[in-house]
């Protein structure tokens, strides 16, 4: 039996060492600015600061969608944010999210600039500001804000949960494994069940409740989240894939997953998107950083 397993919480908890992991020298118990650092402003209408990860990917999927409606107001500069070297706690960027967590967007296309902040909020705030990928009647727009919530509320579970203790922790223990696989795998079966007989999660049409839940849920079915498929048995979930797979095929999609991106292949990642022609453009012509 380890040492961690005798662990006796103390009277008051003091933070007073790393506690090792993937993400130790980021963890800390205060929020606020380390030091300074003034953020870039481009010169489209949004200006979002973030990285390729599942949250930020909703915002660029969302994004890269209103624009292949021809929404050319929905134009924006993407600037890289790399959390793994603490850029998320830079003045600017506390400036616009206080949490300091990505993706955190500017809105310059009002008559005073507007922050937004939390993957969710930034969905539904684009969503009613352009009036897409959100039901307009009332009960079907509750129904996809019922999903929408479902996504932020239980992603923590999937990435905060079974994602670090399975991926991301310095050593490998059975119990919280089992328990994040066991909600994981709960989470997992309520969605094939909701898409037993749909095309979409709800409403009968692509919402932001699918570009919530894709980047966390599809991405594991797919194969591509803490290299997790066999242990999960994601195959098994036939809807889920159905679905996962089916939205995969959306050029917004293809497009906004390699926004922000920082792993992969290379010819994937486009570390800052500023016009549409980015995507085009070779591998030696990314912006590296």
């Amino acid at each position: 039996m380890s040492v961690e397993q005798n662990y006796i919480p103390p009277q008051i908890w003091k933070w007073d060492k790393e506690n090792g992991g993937k993400f130790a020298n980021i963890n800390r118990p205060i929020s606020g600015y380390t030091h300074e650092q003034k953020l870039p402003i481009g010169k489209h209408p949004f200006q979002l600061y973030s990285q390729g990860t599942p949250n930020g990917v909703k915002v660029t999927v969302m994004l890269e969608e209103l624009l292949e409606l021809g929404i050319v107001e929905a134009e924006y500069d993407a600037w890289l944010i790399r959390i793994g070297k603490g850029e998320q706690f830079g003045s600017g960027f506390v400036e616009i999210n206080p949490n300091s967590k990505i993706p955190s967007l500017l809105d310059n296309s009002n008559s005073k600039q507007l922050r937004v902040f939390e993957s969710g909020s930034i969905l539904l705030y684009l969503a009613d500001k352009f009036k897409n990928f959100i039901p307009q009647k009332f009960e079907e727009r509750t129904e996809c804000l019922s999903w929408l919530f479902w996504q932020m509320a239980s992603a923590p579970y999937l990435g905060g949960g079974f994602g670090h203790f399975y991926a991301y922790a310095p050593e490998k223990f059975e119990y919280p494994i089992d328990r994040f696989s066991m909600e994981v795998k709960r989470q997992l079966d309520v969605l094939d069940k909701q898409l037993s007989n749909k095309n979409f999660i709800c409403c009968n049409q692509y919402t932001i409740a699918d570009i919530a839940i894709w980047p966390w849920y599809g991405a594991l079915i797919l194969g591509r989240l803490y290299s997790a498929g066999d242990f999960l048995d994601v195959t098994s979930y036939k809807n889920i894939l159905r679905w996962a797979n089916k939205i995969d095929n959306r050029p917004a999609i293809k497009r906004g997953r390699m926004v922000n991106r920082i792993t992969g292949k290379l010819e994937s990642q486009l570390y800052e998107r500023h016009d549409a022609e980015d995507f085009l453009k070779s591998t030696q012509d990314k912006i590296i950083k």
